[in-house]
């Protein structure tokens, strides 16, 4: 009779077993939560001075994919699928309409576009509860007075860019500034940035030149020879000075700068050491695995605008992992709380400014070979992150969310 009674138990227990194991195929078997991230992105490529610095086609999208692989990665042990859809907008196509084709199957988009555009394609999805990421416009206005609750700001502004910079020249103690601007408005945008800051952080700038744009080839109708003669001629006759600060976004003048001047300086700004989120040569925190598995997916090294793609697909990844759903405002309500915060391979977590929901992050200072620095700089406190004496702190903001 023991012997029935073992065999009984074990029956029962070869039962439960089974059952354990049904459920858990059944498990495996439903079907995943399928989470897309579109990229709304340009289809122009801007053109750079120097044919080195020229972004390739897939620039900015190809780290969107490898941050897909990445969350992936964890979906897998979450039930999560992530896919991408790129969609680009030519010059002459309505930006609208195609985050209206985009909102329709996602409920996250990647944006890439400059700042009217941004706030055109924002003001047509408010209320359809699509979160935009902006990956590529840095203008300060974005996230002051034209700030959108619909729109998280993974790039850098103006403001921290320019901040980073100042704080390092003031801690080298190089404090007299020549400042060049070029005749664009984004130029005069990034040389507003950086006078603000030199008034921020105590340097002075003893003059200033703008370099007018005459519309010739950038790169053949000048030449060696010329370029030679003029610049040392334009920066001639300054007052004393520690550095020559460029503000040229347009891409007109400034590469043509170093050890061209009439002075033997530094250059700084939109040449020589430049502020930027990321750039190639990062190789510390980590950084050397992250740029490896970027070069094999691409052949090519990561730049600003990848990182910046790529770090948007992973808060979405992150904000999914966390709350354990698809569901779009859940991760949403997650991303703008006060829990979210992500690793980046910059040394520190970033988290998302609440009053204006652009991310904290270390500005980069690179000089196209190697990392020179990273704001901010020693000694430059702040009551609640150091990370926020990088650009508008919370009791400057204009915005007002809505």
């Amino acid at each position: 009779m023991g012997g029935h009674v073992v065999l009984g138990v074990l029956a029962r227990s070869l039962i439960g077993a089974i059952g354990l194991i049904a459920a858990a195929t059944a498990a495996s078997a439903a079907e995943p939560v399928d989470i897309a991230i579109g990229y709304l992105g340009r289809a122009s490529v801007p053109q750079t001075l120097s044919p080195l610095d020229q972004p390739a086609a897939d620039d900015g999208v190809a780290g969107a994919r490898l941050a897909i692989e990445d969350n992936n990665t964890t979906g897998k042990f979450l039930n999560q699928r992530f896919t991408l859809i790129d969609r680009r907008v030519k010059d002459d196509e309505d930006a609208g309409q195609a985050a209206n084709e985009l909102a329709g199957q996602t409920g996250f988009i990647l944006a890439d576009l400059p700042a009217d555009a941004l706030l055109k394609v924002a003001d047509a999805l408010r209320g359809r509860g699509i979160t935009l990421l902006n990956v590529g416009a840095t203008d300060d206005r974005l996230r002051e007075q034209d700030c959108r609750a619909n729109v998280i700001h993974v790039a850098p502004t103006r403001s921290m860019l320019a901040d980073g910079l100042a704080q390092y020249l003031v801690w080298k103690q190089w404090k007299r500034w020549l400042l060049v601007t070029g005749s664009h408005d984004k130029d005069k945008l990034f040389a507003d940035a950086l006078r603000r800051a030199a008034t921020r952080f105590g340097a002075k700038i003893v003059e200033e030149r703008t370099f007018e744009d005459s519309g010739g080839a950038r790169r053949t109708d000048s030449g060696v020879t010329l370029i030679q003669r003029q610049m040392p001629v334009f920066t001639q006759k300054a007052p004393a000075y520690d550095v020559l600060v460029a503000a040229d976004e347009s891409e007109v003048f400034a590469n043509y700068l170093p050890y061209r001047t009439w002075d033997p300086r530094p250059v700084a700004g939109s040449a020589g050491l430049r502020p930027t989120s990321w750039d190639p040569s990062q190789d510390q925190w980590g950084a050397t695995q992250l740029q490896n598995r970027f070069m094999k997916l691409a052949s090519r090294r990561m730049d600003a605008l990848d990182m910046q793609a790529w770090m948007a697909v992973r808060m979405v990844g992150e904000a999914a992992s966390r709350t354990n759903s698809g569901d779009a405002k859940a991760m949403t309500d997650y991303l703008k709380g006060p829990n979210f915060t992500i690793a980046a391979f910059k040394g520190t977590r970033l988290s998302l400014r609440d009053w204006n929901l652009q991310l904290r992050q270390p500005i980069l200072l690179a000089d196209g070979r190697m990392i020179v620095s990273v704001s901010p700089q020693e000694g430059f406190l702040h009551q609640f992150s150091e990370l926020d004496t990088l650009g508008v702190d919370r009791p400057e903001t204009k915005c007002k969310l809505q």
